[in-house]
């Protein structure tokens, strides 16, 4: 459930002796799940992805005691799955400047590659999704081991997040950090109680929150309940975001007063916690991060909720709907990663628009028509066989072939040496929907609603995202 960014708390702040750095990072669990080849941050920045994974199984894949998933009320632990319930983006710069962390809300609706019969998913999906696919293909080869399909299954999923979440938001991820439910508890158990500040009372029989307003300490059950809680609370996940972004700026709070590095008895609980139920990228050499990390405790921390553009229904699930041009230009400015500029050209290629959506009758027109008002050239509007969603393009074409893409929501770009020069096919999906930024943009004002009768409800200034959490305190939140 909980993410990552505890273990990374616990990892890399400054006062941990280069000893014990050392004997950590040769005892964590590693993943190749980011390749030597993935984009990189530049200027010595680091951006770091943290992973919490709902789950109520081991790294083996069995499940966990049932004495532990009392204290995580975690039902009888056929609940959760493998959806990565947490994702935190953050970047660490390499000057001593304050670290960003975005949260991204768990069921916002993005494209997604290699999942068989999806082109799009909410984002907490691709994990397990891809690890069951994964595991499928390797039962049909005849593995049976339950440790192998776990294993591989687990680092597939990895490599799904990791490249849906680079997708989603255009920025290199250099490291990445997972827990799961009981190393969420683990961690938070070893920390011996966090102080939290909430405004209101709150009492919650689904992840057992039942606390008074104002400050208080949580012990490892406590603070599970803390920031799994989404029922009763106004804005559901979103707040639940919150939650979690003030538990980690308590962390540190915490890490910066309580002396922890300097009682070898409390870091001993700590490191061989971690050792127990991280899972770190490979190659991530520790030692050498951990002067760059040492603005986690030292105050200069905010958190940032993404925002999204509404709700809508897709596949009878309820999913965020979001603008990801608006995404990322949000988080390329404040990563110092220049936004590509915003072109004032009219777009020179005629697009082809093919429905294979299955059962979305008049798409393709909706389709067409906004990009053709964002000034695209109208061409051939049709049906085609059920495929996932695509653009493709003809010779001189890539820039706007890429515009159309990022309008579409971020669908697969790929060249196409059968189409004519300056031209575009766009292909519909059985899991399109068409974004909020083109709904209004059709004739007589509007482009049309996802499927499934989406009832969006757009936010206003920050919405039920709220202000950014500040991290050099104990911050209250709902």
């Amino acid at each position: 459930m909980f993410v990552g960014m505890l273990s990374v708390l616990v990892l890399l702040l400054s006062g941990i002796t280069w000893a014990k750095l050392r004997d950590l990072s040769q005892g964590l669990h590693t993943s190749d799940a980011i390749s030597a080849d993935a984009p990189k941050s530049k200027d010595g920045a680091t951006n770091i992805l943290l992973i919490g994974l709902d789950s109520r199984k081991d790294q083996d894949g069995n499940q966990l005691p049932p004495e532990i998933l009392d204290q995580l009320h975690a039902g009888d632990g056929n609940e959760g799955g493998y959806n990565t319930n947490t994702l935190i983006i953050m970047h660490v710069p390499n000057d001593g400047g304050k670290v960003t962390a975005f949260s991204i809300p768990r069921d916002d609706y993005v494209a997604v590659q290699g999942i068989p019969g999806y082109d799009h998913a909410k984002i907490k999906e691709a994990y397990g999704l891809k690890k069951y696919y994964t595991e499928q293909d390797l039962a049909k080869q005849g593995v049976t081991d339950r440790h192998t399909l776990e294993t591989q299954g687990r680092e597939a999923g990895r490599k799904a997040t990791i490249q849906t979440v680079r997708d989603f938001l255009d920025v290199p991820i250099d490291r990445f950090a997972e827990v799961n439910l009981a190393g969420f508890y683990d961690l938070a158990t070893a920390l011996d109680g966090v102080e939290v500040c909430l405004n209101h009372a709150v009492k919650d029989s689904y992840s057992g929150a039942d606390f008074p307003a104002g400050h208080q300490t949580l012990n490892g059950s406590q603070a599970l309940a803390f920031v799994r809680q989404r029922h009763g609370l106004d804005n559901g996940d979103l707040d639940r975001t919150h939650r979690q972004q003030a538990f980690l700026a308590s962390v540190a709070q915490k890490l910066r007063s309580a002396g922890t590095f300097t009682d070898l008895g409390k870091l001993q609980k700590l490191i061989d916690t971690a050792k127990k139920d991280v899972v770190i990228s490979s190659g991530w050499d520790v030692t050498a991060f951990a002067g760059q990390a040492q603005n986690l405790t030292g105050g200069k921390m905010e958190f940032t909720t993404l925002p999204i553009e509404g709700y809508a229904t897709i596949d009878k699930q309820s999913v965020n709907k979001v603008d990801v041009a608006k995404v990322q230009s949000i988080v390329q400015t404040a990563f110092g990663v220049k936004p590509p500029e915003a072109s004032t050209a009219k777009p020179a290629s005629t697009v082809d628009v093919l429905n294979g959506t299955g059962g979305q009758p008049g798409v393709a027109t909706k389709v067409a028509d906004a990009l053709a008002a964002k000034g695209f050239t109208k061409g051939q509007v049709d049906n085609t066989a059920s495929q996932p969603s695509s653009v493709t393009y003809g010779s001189g074409a890539k820039a706007d072939a890429d515009t159309a893409a990022a309008l579409l929501g971020g669908l697969a770009v790929a060249a196409d040496n059968t189409l004519a020069a300056g031209h575009i096919r766009v292909v519909l999906g059985p899991k399109f929907s068409l974004p909020s930024a083109l709904e209004q943009t059709g004739p007589g004002g509007g482009a049309g609603q996802p499927r499934q009768a989406a009832t969006p409800t757009a936010t206003t200034d920050n919405g039920p995202q709220g202000q950014p959490v500040d991290g050099s305190g104990i911050p209250c939140v709902n």
